[in-house]
């Protein structure tokens, strides 16, 4: 039983075409909700998406009130007193321990001076909580041109990303599996997105880099039963389509499992231990890592089951056998 690998079968013979239509049903369903998700309503800049400081705009403010406890009716009152605007406050810590809820965060709108307001309002919270310049953890200061910016930046790079997938996988293969391995990774992006605007995880540039890891994992998923799939092309030659993708999925399918579990028990350890700022960041990769094995599966292979109805070309029941040093006895 030691290694516990071994517990897995060698060889498994799951029929993965077979439930190819429902999952398409079940991921066109899931990506309109999650566009309904993200977009909705239409209110710039980010619609449905939880925007951090980065996207939206406007100054975040966090400081420590230890040994007191953290006041955040107190804290919104002054910020409002003080002409901000859209004061929001945060606490960070549990409730139910009196010694453990010290960290506050605010976000809110400066206004024209945010560098005079922001020591204007850090003179207020000293008086009022009796701080000190050490108390004050972070400070940040975003103008809504900045954010804008950073917003268009970071969509032209996750379909800058996709597009040169696209062409990685035209040239390293055929047309159509570069077609199925975009249409995986919209599939990902989306419902990586939906998820996002669901659970009201903040939108941030950590998060974009989370969602460029993501595209990079679900690419690399698909190329190793794309590899697979190619290979079994020229072995078998004869094979109907349906049964050679179900091959080849089983046949990398160990290996998928293992490289997943692994960067999720990873990812889990850093959300637990890695705090707030990384919570996030690793909720979406580990759902996003989920998503790419899914998407490699029932989005990616399918897509070249469709290109030819289903059947093989005559250019591959042409092809001969070539076999590579790995596949031979």
């Amino acid at each position: 039983m030691w290694p516990m690998i071994r517990i897995l079968p060698l060889k498994t013979d799951f029929r993965f075409v077979a439930f190819s239509k429902y999952a398409a049903v079940i991921s066109v369903l899931a990506a309109i909700a999650s566009i309904y998700l993200a977009v909705f309503p239409l209110k710039p800049p980010c619609g449905g998406l939880n925007c951090g400081i980065d996207f939206k705009g406007g100054t975040v403010l966090e400081f420590n009130t230890a040994p007191k406890l953290a006041d955040p009716a107190a804290t919104r009152a002054l910020l409002i007193s003080q002409g901000v605007g859209d004061p929001q406050v945060q606490t960070f810590g549990s409730p139910a321990d009196p010694k453990g809820v010290y960290n506050v965060s605010t976000r809110f709108e400066p206004g024209a001076n945010p560098a005079q307001k922001v020591e204007e309002i850090k003179a207020a919270l000293t008086q009022k909580f009796g701080l000190t310049d050490k108390s004050f953890t972070r400070t940040e200061v975003v103008g809504p041109k900045v954010s804008g910016e950073l917003f268009q930046k970071g969509i032209w790079a996750l379909l800058a990303a996709i597009g040169l997938m696209l062409l990685y996988i035209w040239f390293r293969f055929e047309l159509q599996f570069g077609l199925g391995a975009v249409a995986a990774l919209f599939h990902d992006v989306l419902l990586t997105f939906g998820m996002i605007a669901l659970f009201k995880l903040e939108f941030s540039l950590t998060t974009v880099a989370a969602i460029l890891t993501i595209i990079g994992y679900s690419m690399n998923d698909t190329v190793v039963v794309f590899d697979r799939l190619r290979e079994n092309l020229r072995k078998y030659k004869r094979m109907p389509m349906r049964e050679l993708i179900d091959l080849s999925i089983n046949e990398t399918l160990s290996r998928t499992v293992i490289t997943g579990l692994t960067a999720v028990v990873a990812l889990a350890g850093l959300a637990i231990f890695g705090g707030a700022a990384l919570f996030g960041f690793s909720i979406i990769m580990m759902f996003g890592i989920a998503l790419g094995t899914y998407s490699s599966i029932y989005v990616a292979a399918p897509i070249i089951l469709l290109w030819n109805g289903g059947q093989r070309s005559e250019d591959e029941e042409a092809t001969p056998v070539v076999l590579g040093p790995a596949s031979r006895p």
